[in-house]
């Protein structure tokens, strides 16, 4: 049976502007980062992306080594697009990025403009696509000049292979620098990829201060540290967890007696205030409006409808954000 989208889809997301851009971003974006690659089911993938398109989730976000095998994500995605969301392609924000690992030789990974330019070309066949919106360097490389990494994005938006360019993991100093040189090349900054969450907050160290300064936007990825800050692990490790199967970036050490003491507590506060603790991790992460967007990943629809039901409470009194800062800050992470 032919998809048709949800014909009320746009009536109960919420979308942000993108930092000073004309682009807006809904609160709550889909990550591709894990359970759609090639090893995955795609009924339950595409399931998925459609259930969050449907739900006003209009941004898709993907990187070349996404999957795995790397690169498969961007194959399940091409395939959605080609059975499903062809028709939608204007209503929808797809990024990608290139930074890690992809292929064997020097020219495989980081952020030269070899690599960049050929991963955007493999990323673009890969989907089936002309374009995507935006074009991301994965991580800033130590030994290439960032005038060459922002030259390549810059290149790309000049191609007409990207709309806009993003840039994920830089620390406030290289993200200045990355600034500096793509305002000088005339394609400016529109959003910034950092890690960030309730119990891992670099983003406060500088660089949201930087961000805003300059009129960047911002989407935070592991929103819910890997399934940490949900229910899944407040009775302990489930077999079926990231950290049981040795996946992701959870450490064992993580999940102390002392930190889920402490995750039972935020809990609490969680179910006074009618919600999950996934609900209220992504509604503290988008608090007070400084964070463009929360990029969450999925493996069920069922955890795609619950984390969308975050936007239904998005304030905190200042009692509550007293006591949650008063615990996140005992946490060792």
């Amino acid at each position: 049976m032919a998809y048709r989208a949800n014909e009320e889809r746009y009536q109960s997301m919420k979308y942000a502007r993108c930092g000073r851009s004309g682009v807006k971003l809904p609160l709550i974006s889909l990550g591709l980062w894990n359970n759609f690659g090639g090893i995955d089911t795609h009924e339950n993938s595409r399931a998925m992306v459609l259930r969050a398109f449907d739900l006003g989730v209009t941004h898709m976000d993907l990187a070349n080594n996404y999957g795995p095998p790397p690169g498969s994500a961007e194959e399940t995605f091409g395939r959605i697009l080609k059975s499903d969301l062809g028709s939608y392609r204007d209503e929808l924000i797809i990024s990608t990025k290139a930074g890690y690992h992809m292929w064997p030789g020097p020219y495989g990974e980081w952020g030269s403009r070899k690599y960049l330019v050929a991963s955007l070309d493999q990323s673009l066949k890969r989907m089936g696509l002309d374009y995507v919106d935006i074009f991301y360097s994965h991580r800033p490389d130590p030994d290439t000049p960032i005038e060459e990494t922002m030259g390549a994005l810059d290149h790309a938006v000049r191609q007409g292979k990207a709309l806009y360019v993003g840039i994920s993991s830089y620390s406030p100093e290289q993200t200045t620098k990355a600034l500096a040189e793509l305002k000088r090349l005339g394609t400016p900054l529109l959003i910034h990829q950092p890690y960030y969450h309730m119990l891992s907050r670099g983003l406060e160290d500088g660089l949201l201060d930087v961000l805003e300064a300059e009129g960047v936007g911002s989407i935070a990825f592991c929103p819910l540290g890997q399934g940490l800050l949900t229910d899944k692990y407040l009775g302990g490790i489930p077999q079926d967890s990231r950290l049981a199967k040795k996946a992701g970036f959870i450490q064992e050490s993580q999940v102390s007696e002392a930190n889920i003491a402490a995750l039972r507590k935020l809990n609490d506060i969680a179910s006074e205030r009618g919600q999950s603790l996934a609900q209220m991790a992504l509604a503290w992460v988008l608090r007070g409006g400084r964070v463009t967007s929360a990029l969450i990943g999925a493996s069920k629809v069922r955890q795609i409808e619950e984390n969308i039901k975050a936007l239904d409470k998005l304030e905190f009194t200042a009692e509550e954000l007293k006591r949650v800062q008063d615990i996140i800050t005992t946490v060792k992470f």
